[in-house]
């Protein structure tokens, strides 16, 4: 059930967001349009109430609850990076607007975006595991809550990961424009 409502909050996502784009640019409708953007973030706390309400009602912690503090984590640190990346490619669509920027693909440069990325990933790291801990102490059953601790594994080692792979090789070893032959 929990996975339905996961489903549905990202689909929900996506559905008020494009509405928000279509009344800001195509029927040019600014304030309708934000108010819609604003409302964004409101399927987090759906999916939030959900889980909590399905752990104090005596359910044990499973894969999908894991699942829904990993998705509003990363939904909060990186939800207005992506609501600015499809602005800025309806803007240009719609409305004339400049076209999108693009993150630097070479040198220092990169690798800074890269831990700048690295590091709104931490954020999501920091909510998700506030949630599974919050998750752990409303159940207040270490054998019921047993998924929830063994997530904050799982993001822990994604992120650590994340952190080797991207930030720091890109660091290390920075990408280089192709010489012009």
């Amino acid at each position: 059930m929990l996975v339905a409502v996961i489903v549905g909050c990202e689909v929900a996502f996506w559905v008020v967001l494009l509405a928000g784009l279509i009344a800001r640019y195509p029927l040019r409708r600014p304030r309708l349009g934000a108010a819609l953007l604003i409302a964004v973030p409101v399927v987090d706390l759906v999916l939030l109430a959900a889980t909590m309400i399905d752990l104090r009602r005596g359910a044990t912690a499973t894969f999908a609850h894991g699942l829904a503090a990993a998705y509003l984590g990363f939904s909060v640190a990186f939800g207005h990076s992506m609501v600015r990346w499809a602005d800025q490619r309806f803007a240009h669509r719609f409305a004339g607007g400049p076209p999108p920027s693009r993150p630097p693909r070479y040198g220092m440069a990169r690798a800074r975006h890269e831990w700048r990325e690295w590091g709104k990933g931490m954020i999501g790291w920091a909510v998700a595991c506030a949630v599974l801990l919050a998750g752990i102490a409303v159940v207040g059953d270490s054998e019921r809550t047993a998924e929830l601790w063994a997530w904050t594994g799982r993001l822990s080692v994604v992120m650590a990961g994340w952190l080797v792979f991207w930030p720091v090789a890109y660091t290390v070893f920075p990408k280089r424009a192709p010489r012009d032959a």
